[in-house]
């Protein structure tokens, strides 16, 4: 079955808008896990918008499932990780003015600083995946420069407006993901996937793992943590 990592960052992000000790992205991820996450996963951006570095500390002294920290190649980022030693880091792009991350990571252009991540991250033991998008070039870089995994980025498909639109993105994603398999990568797949399009997804062979956040978050809100995650848990199930 694929599995399911959940992303509480707009837990924190509710708790920094008042900058409150409460909602705790902590007990969220406790609550994930009782409702079936097969993991947690977190973004630590550079100017700390939700996620803060006591979360991670303590995030990898609770999760009893997997820990991945998303996170860009920034040196004081880098070395958080390697001192927390999560159990996988996904490297992704990262602006200050964006209020979510906007497409993949070039790995193709920034080959030696992503190079010398990979090398610092697994040299902890640490599974290194690379955010990118559904481009050849860009999986192969990933195999050359010795990622782990690749996190396929799904926005394309899930701001698709039409049912042409989104049968042409499908398309670049089946085959990103052979492309991947063929080279021996690992493949996860993230970003706006909800309850109503992460169906198709589901279809695609040779994916191991989707990363959703912000729509169980939100129906959490309304439902609870625990019963959010495992109605997108049924969902993965049914597949």
């Amino acid at each position: 079955m694929i599995r399911l990592g959940v992303n509480i960052d707009h837990v924190a992000t509710v708790r920094q808008a008042r900058r409150a000790p409460e909602p705790d992205p902590v007990a969220a991820a406790v609550l994930a896990t009782l409702g079936g996450a097969d993991g947690i996963t977190v973004h630590l951006r550079e100017d700390r918008r939700h996620i803060q570095d006591r979360d991670v500390r303590l995030l990898r002294q609770v999760v009893t499932t997997r820990l991945n920290l998303e996170m860009a190649c920034y040196a004081e980022i880098v070395a958080i990780a390697c001192d927390v030693v999560p159990d996988e880091a996904t490297l992704v792009p990262e602006k200050r003015q964006e209020l979510t991350t906007e497409g993949g990571l070039d790995v193709v252009a920034n080959k030696n600083v992503v190079a010398d991540t990979i090398h610092r991250l697994q040299a902890k033991k640490i599974h290194v995946s690379l955010f990118i998008d559904p481009d050849f070039r860009q999986i192969e870089a990933c195999r050359a420069l010795g990622a782990d995994a690749i996190e396929i980025q799904t926005a394309s498909y899930s701001e698709a407006k039409t049912l042409e639109q989104r049968a042409e993105e499908l398309t670049k994603l089946r085959a990103a993901t052979s492309r991947a398999k063929e080279l021996d990568l690992h493949v996860h797949m993230g970003h706006g996937l909800n309850y109503w399009n992460v169906q198709p997804i589901l279809e695609i062979p040779g994916v191991e793992e989707l990363n959703i956040g912000h729509s169980i978050v939100s129906r959490a809100v309304l439902v609870g943590m625990e019963r959010a995650v495992r109605e997108m848990k049924e969902i993965i199930s049914r597949r």
